[in-house]
This record gives structure tokens, sequence and C-alpha cells, in this order.
């Protein structure tokens, strides 16, 4: 076995902090949003938390939430924050939409012929298209930090779906289950290429709104972050 075969490479996939969204838009790929103040604490927290690890590498999403999530990660070790295109937001149709508990989007028939296929999902781009494109970024990340960690900051969705790939659970699911909560770690130990184990953190958990962590039953009126 080569001395690359053996390497131990971690690849952190985090996603961004909370987002300033007032008006609970689903905002997918939209320019424009930005960390809220809480956000941005979160981003620090997370620096901080990983400030003694050997981080080589930090990649994110181009969206502005991602961007900024990187930024304090990447400056407490030097580094510039590489944009990958990989990492970003899964495509939806319902972006740009209010998307909450007996309101917005879903009270529309002409919306309902969206709904009729989860497995794919008919609303948005396909699991297997995210998995693709994670798993591609995932490598890129491994390789450009092999022997040491990277950090890549993406989304909810596009984290979750190819933590479930790898760990052979279905990718069709109920959203309400991830386990994929504000500024968390989806950590991804490599031996060589292979994935050995995966991990979860919630560096932040203690900044993150009760309603929206993992489980976390939907609030009627509660301020709302979608798009994540």
């Amino acid at each position: 076995m080569t001395q690359s075969e053996n390497d131990i490479t971690v690849v952190h996939v985090m996603r961004h902090g909370e987002v300033h969204n007032p008006e609970g838009v689903l905002y997918g790929r939209l320019p424009g949003y930005h960390l809220s103040d809480l956000g941005r604490q979160m981003a620090d927290r997370v620096a901080e938390h990983l400030a003694d690890r050997d981080i080589t590498h930090v990649a994110a999403s181009p969206l502005e939430r991602a961007q900024e999530t990187a930024a304090p990660i990447a400056k407490a070790h030097g580094l510039d924050v590489a944009s990958d295109e990989r990492l970003i937001e899964a495509a939806n149709v319902f972006q740009g939409k209010t998307f909450g508990v007996g309101d917005g989007a879903l009270r529309k028939p002409g919306n309902w012929r969206h709904l009729t296929n989860p497995f794919r999902p008919s609303w948005g781009e396909p699991y297997v298209d995210q998995v693709v494109r994670m798993m591609a970024a995932l490598g890129r990340a491994r390789d450009t930090a092999r022997g040491h960690e990277a950090v890549c900051v993406s989304h909810q969705l596009p984290i979750w779906i190819v933590r479930s790939f790898v760990e052979r659970r279905r990718l069709w699911h109920d959203p309400r289950r991830r386990q994929c909560t504000l500024a968390s770690l989806t950590s991804f130990t490599f031996r060589g290429d292979r994935i050995v184990s995966v991990g979860y953190s919630e560096p932040a958990r203690d900044l993150v709104p009760p309603h929206l962590r993992a489980g976390a039953k939907p609030v009627k009126g509660a301020a709302k972050s979608y798009g994540a």
C-alpha cells in the first residue's frame, strides 16, 4: 500500500449560518441573501472550534451566505475561500416563494403538480444529481487537502443527501428528520480515496433557535430559514 493510499484526510462539510430572511422566502439559489448577525456569530463560533485543526483547504458554495460562513474559518488558517459551484443549494421550483405551515405556495392548486413524485423529487434537482456533484466536491477537497483536513460550506439538502448516500440510506426522506442544523459539521474521514467514517457535530448549537434545530416541529408565524 502506498503512502497516498494510507493517508487520512477529513473533509468537514458545513451548513452555513442563519440568514437574514424576515419574509420567510424559500431563497434557494437567489442572490442577495446574507448571514444575519446571529449567522455571523455562528460562523465565528465554528471558526473558533476549528482553529486548532489541521485545515489546509476551505471551499464554499458561491452563494453569499456560504461564502460569508467560510470566511472566518479561512482567515483563522491563513487561507483563501475557494468557490465551488458543486456545493451550491439544490434547485427548487418554489424558489422565491413563501413556503410556511398553512400558508404560502402549497395553498395554490397550480403548484400541486410539482408534488407528484417525492422520490425524484418532482419539485427540484434530482437527488442523484446532487449526489454526483457533492461527491465530486468532496473528492476535490480530499485531493487538495490530502493527509490534512478541509472545510466545504454548503447547504442543508445537498449535505443531507450526500451523507444519506454514503451511509446507504434511501435518498427520499422526511425533511423534518434531517440531522443537519445551521452551522453544523458533517465530517467525512477518508483513508486514501475511500470514506471510512462519517461524523456529525453542532459547535454552535446553543446559538440555533429551538424551532430551527433538527427534529423541531414547525411553528406558524415563527422566524423561518428557507432554502438553507
